[in-house]
């Protein structure tokens, strides 16, 4: 099987994954994310959060519960995802992570918006619902 066609299955699979762990766990909450599932995660659905956190942050132990009560109530329209920043130095680096929690917003696989500190669930909720009101070129 040449090369390209490989990865495709292989991202395929992974995507595949991906989906499933998404919908087991949308009742429980947000996706664990690594460096080598990030994009695809993020590419693979039109709306995405992703909370970038560590275990030892206490802002990011405030917000935790906002965003997995996001992961619920909008698992039919947003993706939700956690990065553990030392875990996913790559991913948190890609993105200029330097203050936890960041919170972005991905569209249509690009970055949107930025919400950074342990701001209340009105706040990350606007932000997803104006993203998901925008027209689909607004990305």
């Amino acid at each position: 099987m040449p090369e390209d066609e490989e990865l495709a299955e292989i991202r395929a699979r992974k995507r595949r994954e991906l989906e499933t762990a998404l919908g087991r766990n949308a009742a429980i909450g947000p996706v664990e994310l690594t460096d080598a599932t990030f994009a695809d995660f993020v590419g693979g659905h039109p709306v995405v959060l992703v909370d970038f956190w560590a275990a030892w942050c206490a802002p990011c132990r405030i917000v935790a519960p906002s965003v997995a009560e996001i992961a619920r109530d909008y698992a039919e329209r947003v993706a939700v995802g956690k990065v553990d920043t030392d875990r996913c130095p790559v991913t948190s680096g890609m993105f200029g992570i330097t203050a936890i929690p960041t919170l972005l917003v991905f569209r249509g696989g690009r970055l949107v918006e930025e919400i950074v500190g342990a701001v209340p669930k009105a706040r990350i909720t606007s932000v997803l619902e104006r993203w998901l009101a925008a027209p689909r070129n607004a990305a």
